[in-house]
């Protein structure tokens, strides 16, 4: 126990502090011994206040630990009145903020102390004499409040604006924190000098805020995404009236960042980097504070407190969070263009490390950014269309992909895949994505994929190809959004590669074998989606695709085989025997990999002992998307789902899995399902016949089968006519052919486009907070505590 005051080590008083016997509150001299000491750091905190001592002191002493919390508080209060002119001042917000750092989590882990901080100090009224205590403020908002306010403290946090610093110490009060704005760029043009020591006071203050919302954490994932996080409502409401400078603040600070150190190479090698702890602080705050639900957001409207800002707009006010209704507000093209131009140079920065190795510092918030960026185009659709105007959205594209093939076999890093997934899942539901594909594909990153000469969509497909076929086991519940993606944006396809054209048909070649697609209930529907890939590039843009219409001749006999494949009882057992003998999930042979890119690494497995976080399940493709078809003119209309769909969805989606999805289908289908295959007494699930029967009969082979007639045999007269057995003649004739009026009417173009929902709104919440808790380990603010929204796993 002594070391809880070693900075003052006078043990007397920390028995007292620990026994039962509760301290006066009026005792100062007691209470300001935690916080008077000169020279600590957040880290000597975390040393000097072991987690069974604040665990004994709630436990033995409760009210000695209520006095802390409500002093430290009143502490922080009190400097953000004064404005911390001295320098003893600031060190006892800085010690009281890193004491509440500290306690907080241990506070939020009992159930029987969650409410404390939302309850009022008697005698603390908002004017701080002895009126009433009905308008007394619970200790979580003044907390809040001083937190808020110290973030826009001249000399402490922000530059001062006056030249003297004789008696005229700015009011705290009557400054305008719009003019204290951290960063140039959205709504402020200004960049004020950077300061070390502001950046880390701001750090500490930031990761108290954070502590402050990690509130939950501790609580169980949960269906219902009303739950709102109490910290975040009050943090983001019109209570807060430095609410538009702080989220600029932190949006300007996160976009302005350059890590390579001014473009000039190993330049961090010679400079400390004060920026970057804050940065990476103002981005997890960021996320943090936009967790919020689009799918349900009938929520109230904000009362007019945003005129006359940058997000000013004659759109009707959004939700009451504030941080989500400015975001969803920003419009400008100069400020879209300064968040995109930001997240796309940080997300590109562990790239750049392989040109010139160590050249740059390489940055480890990625994960946060990709959060960032999906909340952007989830909740703007304004910018959303922006990134896809022009090609810029490939230098967004280009890093998700190298992520998602460099963690592809880590399962510590399947969160990072579903993210990634998620990010173009959402991009490809519109048009402009598939268009902007089709730019060729120049920069040559290092990474473990074939050679290729061909566009940003052939990359696409390889890496995909790549996640599928030799990914970690637990991304099987991707494989659908991974295939729908590539639906999404093949009627816009101009020309693939030999090398994409392959990938695809060893995927439909893998997928349509007996013994997968009777192997569970969903598997055929990942061949009915390489089928519609088929068939809107054959329809739409047969004309550049000669290397894929030959790859589909070469490979007619896998059409033949779906369009004959077996549904007797024998047949269909005989194919499951198959299974057994294969356990790979997808045959990794003749896939003709090639060789690999030079410079590149294969990816690799999580090194044992890892920590990760578990994952909510994500909801299976029906849900996550709603189908649109394209019509003449280009603009989509939402196909609505039968009303039997519309049934609710029985399955709660609170199970922590790692991505198991939930029963993706509506439940009518599943009453079909059950009727068409039988349950057998184990309750594993049997294919019948009439089950195999009920799709077999829907897959869409008509435009191939008619293709392969009348190409296959043009295709043959040349080879036996001029003894061909070189591909270039044979794709040199399908170059020049057509198949104008042979084909039958094209269809429709169907996208499926996400779609918000509470499923996904809690997948997102238990994902950010995992990485949150993973990734401040120093000090490891939330280590050993516990934790009720996902469990901590070591692989």
């Amino acid at each position: 126990a002594d070391d809880w005051i070693l900075w003052n080590s006078s043990s007397t008083s920390v028995n007292t502090f620990v026994s039962p016997q509760p301290v006066e509150a009026t005792d100062d001299a007691f209470w300001d011994q935690f916080w008077a000491d000169t020279a600590t750091s957040v880290q000597d905190v975390f040393a000097l206040v072991p987690a069974a001592e604040i665990r004994a002191v709630r436990e033995e002493s409760p009210s000695n630990l209520a006095t802390l919390c409500y002093k430290a508080v009143e502490k922080l209060v009190q400097g953000a009145e004064s404005g911390c002119h001295t320098e003893k001042e600031r060190q006892i917000v800085l010690n009281c903020c890193r004491l509440l750092t500290r306690i907080l989590p241990y506070i939020f882990e009992d159930p029987d102390w969650r409410g404390f901080f939302w309850s009022t100090v008697p005698g603390a009224g908002q004017g701080g004499g002895d009126e009433e205590d009905e308008n007394a403020r619970p200790l979580a908002e003044s907390l809040l409040l001083a937190v808020t306010d110290l973030l826009f403290c001249p000399d402490f946090t922000v530059q001062s604006h006056r030249r003297s610093t004789v008696d005229t110490a700015e009011d705290i009060h009557s400054i305008d924190s719009c003019e204290y704005i951290w960063e140039a760029g959205v709504g402020f043009a200004h960049s004020p000098q950077p300061n070390y020591i502001h950046d880390l006071n701001r750090t500490e203050l930031l990761k108290l805020l954070l502590t402050c919302f990690s509130e939950a954490m501790y609580l169980p994932p949960s269906s219902d995404s009303s739950n709102t996080n109490p910290w975040v409502q009050f943090f983001c409401s019109t209570e807060n009236r430095h609410a538009l400078p702080l989220f600029t603040s932190l949006l300007n600070v996160v976009c302005a960042y350059d890590p390579v150190g001014y473009g000039i190479p190993y330049n961090h090698l010679l400079f400390s980097d004060y920026r970057e702890p804050l940065v990476e602080e103002a981005a997890q705050v960021l996320i943090v504070t936009l967790d919020y639900d689009s799918s349900t957001s009938s929520s109230p409207t904000v009362d007019g407190t945003t005129t006359g800002t940058a997000m000013d707009d004659v759109d009707p006010p959004g939700p009451d969070n504030l941080f989500v209704n400015y975001l969803s507000r920003i419009h400008r093209e100069e400020d879209f263009q300064f968040i995109l131009k930001g997240v796309a140079r940080l997300l590109s920065n562990p790239l750049v490390q392989t040109y010139l190795p160590n050249s740059a510092k390489k940055i480890q918030f990625h994960q946060e950014l990709l959060v960032l960026f999906w909340k952007l185009c989830d909740f703007n659709k304004k910018f959303l269309f922006f990134v896809l105007k022009s090609s810029d959205v490939l230098d967004i594209l280009v890093p998700i992909l190298y992520f998602l093939n460099d963690a592809r076999a880590d399962q510590s890093r399947v969160g990072l895949m579903h993210i990634g997934v998620f990010i173009l899942l959402l991009l490809s539901g519109e048009r402009n994505f598939g268009v902007r594909l089709n730019k060729p594909y120049s920069v040559r990153v290092p990474m473990d994929i074939p050679v290729f000469t061909g566009t940003h969509a052939d990359l696409l497909i390889i890496v995909f190809h790549k996640i599928i076929t030799s990914g970690h086991q637990r991304l099987q519940p991707l494989f659908d959004c991974l295939l729908t993606i590539v639906v999404n944006v093949s009627p816009y396809l101009k020309s693939l590669s030999m090398v994409a054209a392959n990938k695809l048909l060893h995927l439909l070649e893998a997928f349509s074998t007996t013994w997968f697609l009777f192997s569970a209930v969903q598997n055929h529907h990942l061949v009915f989606f390489l089928l519609e890939v088929f068939n809107n590039i054959i329809q739409y843009q047969f004309d550049g695709n000669s290397n894929l219409v030959y790859a589909v001749i070469r490979k007619r006999n896998v059409f033949h085989q779906l369009a004959n494949l077996p549904t007797d009882s024998q047949s269909i057992q005989k194919g499951l025997q198959r299974k057994k003998k294969t356990p790979e999930p997808i045959s990794r042979t003749n896939s003709q990999d090639g060789v690999s890119m030079e410079g590149s690494r294969p990816a690799a497995p999580a090194e044992p002992g890892t920590l990760k976080t578990s994952l909510v399940a994500t909801p299976g493709i029906d849900k996550l998307t709603e189908k649109s078809q394209v019509s003449e003119d280009g603009t989509m209309r939402s196909l609505e789902p039968e009303a039997s769909q519309l049934s609710p969805e029985r399955n709660p989606p609170a199970a922590l899995s790692d991505g198991e999805p939930w029963s993706g289908e509506a439940s009518h289908s599943r009453r079909d399902r059950r009727r068409l295959s039988s349950a057998s007494s184990s309750g594993q699930w049997t294919p019948t016949p009439d089950w195999v029967m009920s799709w077999k009969s829907k897959l869409p082979l008509q435009t191939i089968m008619r293709l392969l007639q009348v190409l296959v045999p043009q295709v043959e007269k040349i080879c036996i006519d001029k003894g061909l057995t070189d591909e270039s003649e044979i794709l040199k004739f399908l170059q020049h052919g057509t198949l104008v009026g042979l084909l039958p009417v094209p269809h429709p173009i169907l996208i499926r486009k996400y779609q918000a929902n509470s499923g996904t709104a809690m997948w997102f919440r238990t994902y950010m907070w995992g990485v949150i808790y993973l990734r401040n380990v120093d000090p490891p603010i939330w280590y050993d505590t516990d934790v009720k929204l996902f469990e901590i796993q070591r692989v």
